[in-house]
């Protein structure tokens, strides 16, 4: 595993932010051919964009990112990355998540830190957005996540017909990242990971409230095969 990057120093004295990109999935609904975080979008791999957002973030320490142990691309489709790699990821999302927490404590983050969980496969986050989550949790007590309201009418189904509709006025899409003091995060997620896929619901299985911080749909996970052309034409219309 790389070494921390000698402009990083570990000091105790203040609480710091680091980023944790699980990125070891196989993306099987995404239609791509291999991985979905090293497929091309405007010229370069998906996963390159989600870290130049992160990277122009001046307030995180450094950004982990978790691949699996098979994995042989990444240095090649993300050249000149500056941050950490870890080749320790799980069976699922939130193994990666668990595994990724316990390389960072090995490397020097305490559990008075803040970790912001971020998927790999958005990668038309921008910098401000993140700036906003910090802006909103660094002195909250539990911590938080970028979220969309719902605005559609909801539909709930059975048997391919409409069995319901859904009150949708408190109801919201949850997005990325996701920040939690590495502490409670790992509290939140050794009682196993089966079943979980935020961290926020681990969170809330604890007990507690994750502050809701909103954010625009253009923060959409890249999931399937429709998805990849209008977050190349996003990214290109924010390139002209």
């Amino acid at each position: 595993m790389p070494l921390a990057p000698a402009s990083i120093s570990i000091s105790r004295a203040t609480s710091r932010l680091f980023a944790l990109v699980p990125c070891a999935g196989i993306g099987e609904r995404s239609g791509a051919q291999g991985p979905k975080q090293y497929a091309s979008l405007a010229g370069r791999a998906l996963v390159a964009h989600t870290l130049a957002a992160l990277a122009s973030v001046r307030r995180l320490t450094v950004t982990l990112v978790v691949l699996s142990p098979s994995d042989t691309q990444f240095e090649t489709q993300v050249p000149g990355f500056g941050g950490w790699v870890s080749r320790d990821g799980g069976a699922t999302r939130a193994e990666s998540v668990a595994n990724g927490l316990a390389v960072l404590g090995a490397r020097g983050a305490l559990d008075q830190d803040w970790v912001l969980v971020h998927d790999a496969a958005r990668c038309l986050l921008r910098p401000a957005w993140v700036d906003a989550l910090i802006d909103a949790c660094i002195d909250d007590a539990v911590g938080g996540l970028l979220a969309l309201p719902v605005a559609d009418t909801l539909k709930a189904e059975r048997c391919g017909r409409v069995h319901a509709t859904v009150d949708r006025r408190a109801l919201w899409q949850a997005q990325t990242p996701q920040m939690f003091r590495l502490g409670l995060l790992r509290e939140a997620l050794a009682g196993g990971t089966a079943g979980i896929t935020d961290e926020a619901s681990a969170v809330e299985a604890l007990g507690h409230a994750p502050k809701l911080v909103a954010a625009p749909l253009e923060n959409f996970k890249v999931t399937y095969p429709g998805d990849f052309e209008l977050a190349e034409q996003l990214l290109k219309a924010r390139a002209r």
